[in-house]
């Protein structure tokens, strides 16, 4: 293995699911012949959905296509002793009703809390003895101040402002988060009964409006308008833009300038943990402990998760209702109900025989929008980056700056649209928006002695290239290195410390994880993707138009993120309707 990694990307088959993961939740035997409810795929979301019906008595299996749960919450061992969130890398918005419901610390969740949690280095000449400068943010607000006063004294007073501000949007954005949305369709076409349900949806909506008050046109701008409107309302300096503009665009193909991008920042600052409202944290073991701490929780009420068994087709009745799921390998398994995990156009242009779909129902799914910036590099290091703005300590123990997200190339809010505007072009940043984690610094055993594991979440990578170029390993690896090339600039050596890394593109995303596009969050979180046109107008609550199959993933309400509503929510939507059965 080169000391410098080059090259280096390895695969999952080349080091089995361990037993340490594997004993936890792996059904026994074969499937059985029949259940209530099938769900297709393992992700923390068709968990979710399993655990909720399984505790209620309804007889559940989770058939997933990988050797591994957890679908994109994973913790993979890529390289020998380094054990990798290869995918989803932080917890902060999983619903607090399913960490109790579900016991998830009874079944060995445990999560590090960071604080502080951002940390923006500059690319800039020190002056005399002094290091460049550097934006550290945390929950001390105080410490907050003085931190942004080194760029502006006049943000600084408005940051607490802004901080109000914001997290009462987020308070009036949080109940829509655990309730599906208004069916529509029941609305304009159910019978008496159903249309008084779809009715009491809209209670969420009133709350928020109720919560906003008077304010509410301020805040009906955050989420139309581009983020830099917003924050130029608000701020002066660019470092703190910068910085607070990559939680509106991570994970998606726009802009700080482009319209609507103000919510995915707020996706971004509605979550908590242990009760610390934005807070984030590292999962103990990395994200595929929080998987099978869900899948803990399902199997020990009774459910069946199987690996290693991919749906081919979901089977309908001659009546045109759902009846079970047919397996790669020919089996057949009956169910009352099917949900699906898998991401909306996967679900219904791939495993729904499309004879019993609307037309214009799969046109629109067609057309989702699920482009991609997102290329995720996870890289092994024999110690921790040194940066220039943050000197390392001696003895090279982790300092506080290592536990935080760690924005480089962010200092300004045009190079974040400078690398938008390349994707758009079809080629990768020149500079890309870089966010680096180091979750080891804060749990040790996912490295060796002294080793740690780096998270780089980098933007903008174009699904397709221009000039017809794919994403071959020369491509991937020319991609890393200019990736590594930025990285060293702010914390030189960090090239030599690399053992090894692996390169997952957009194409890398879909092939692996089955994310349509590399979407992360199963179709962009756009304001004509979210909440009522969630996958589709008049099918945004879960339920679809073939009677028995239901939504449960991140392509539904209320979207992306390790969040966890979508597999509760899809799951009280299945036991309303199995009452009626």
């Amino acid at each position: 293995m080169a000391a410098s990694g080059r090259g280096l990307r390895r695969t999952v088959s080349a080091w089995p699911c361990p037993a340490w993961r594997r004993a936890h939740w792996e059904a026994p035997g074969r499937p059985k012949p029949e259940y209530d409810a099938v769900v297709i795929g393992a992700g923390h979301n068709g968990l979710v959905a399993a655990a909720y019906l399984q505790r209620t008595g309804v007889s559940t299996a989770v058939f997933e296509r990988r050797h591994v749960i957890g679908g994109a919450a994973v913790t993979e061992e890529i390289i020998p002793g380094f054990k990798f969130s290869r995918a989803s890398y932080l917890l902060s918005l999983l619903r607090p009703q399913i960490y109790t419901d579900l016991e998830l610390k009874k079944h060995g969740l445990r999560v590090h809390l960071r604080n502080p949690h951002s940390f923006t280095p500059m690319l800039e000449e020190g002056t005399g003895s002094k290091a460049p400068r550097s934006l550290l943010l945390g929950t001390d607000m105080a410490e907050n101040q003085r931190q942004i006063a080194q760029f502006s004294q006049k943000d600084a007073q408005a940051f607490p402002k802004y901080e109000a501000f914001m997290n009462r949007l987020a308070s009036a954005i949080d109940p829509l988060l655990d309730a599906a949305p208004v069916d529509m369709e029941a609305f304009q076409r159910g019978s008496l009964l159903q249309r008084l349900r779809a009715l009491s949806t809209l209670a969420p909506l009133l709350q928020a409006g109720r919560i906003l008050g008077a304010q509410l046109p301020q805040y009906y701008q955050v989420l139309t308008a581009p983020i830099t409107k917003v924050l130029d309302q608000w701020f002066e300096s660019e470092p703190l833009k910068a910085t607070l503009a990559t939680d509106a665009v991570i994970g998606a193909m726009t802009s700080p300038h482009t319209p609507g991008s103000g919510y995915v920042l707020l996706h971004h600052v509605m979550g908590g943990l242990e009760g610390m409202q934005g807070a984030w944290g590292y999962v103990q073991g990395g994200m595929g402990a929080l998987s099978d701490a869900i899948a803990s929780s399902a199997t020990a009420h009774g459910a069946s998760i199987f690996t290693g068994k991919t749906v081919a087709q979901v089977q309908v009745s001659s009546g045109g209702r759902v009846r079970g799921v047919v397996l790669q390998d020919g089996s057949e398994v009956r169910s009352k109900v099917v949900l699906s995990n898998a991401a909306p156009q996967t679900t219904f242009l791939k495993l729904t025989p499309q004879e019993w779909l609307p037309e214009e129902f799969t046109q629109r799914i067609s057309q989702l929008d699920i482009r991609s910036p997102v290329t995720k590099i996870n890289v092994a290091v024999n110690r921790l980056p040194d940066f220039l703005a943050a000197p390392n300590a001696p003895r090279g123990q982790p300092l506080p700056h290592h536990q935080c997200s760690i924005h480089l190339n962010c200092e300004d809010t045009h190079l974040l649209h400078q690398a938008f505007e390349d994707a758009m072009d079809g080629r990768p940043s020149h500079r890309p928006m870089i966010e680096l984690c180091i979750p080891s610094s804060l749990d040790p055993t996912l490295a060796p002695p002294s080793c740690h594991v780096v998270s780089l979440f980098t933007q903008y990578t174009p699904y397709s290239l221009a000039g017809g170029q794919v994403w071959d390993e020369q491509e991937r690896n020319a991609y890393a290195d200019k990736v590594f090339d930025c990285i060293e600039a702010y914390a030189p050596g960090f090239k030599g410390s690399v053992v090894g890394r692996d390169i997952l593109t957009p194409p890398d995303l879909e092939r692996i994880f089955g994310l349509p596009g590399g979407n992360i969050f199963h179709g962009a979180m756009a304001l004509d993707q979210l909440y009522f046109a969630r996958p589709t107008p008049l099918h945004a609550g879960h339920r679809c138009p073939l009677p028995g199959l239901y939504l449960c993933g991140s392509g539904a309400h209320p979207g992306g993120g390790v969040m966890g509503a979508a597999g509760r929510n899809a799951a009280h939507v299945v036991l309303e309707d199995l009452k009626s059965l």
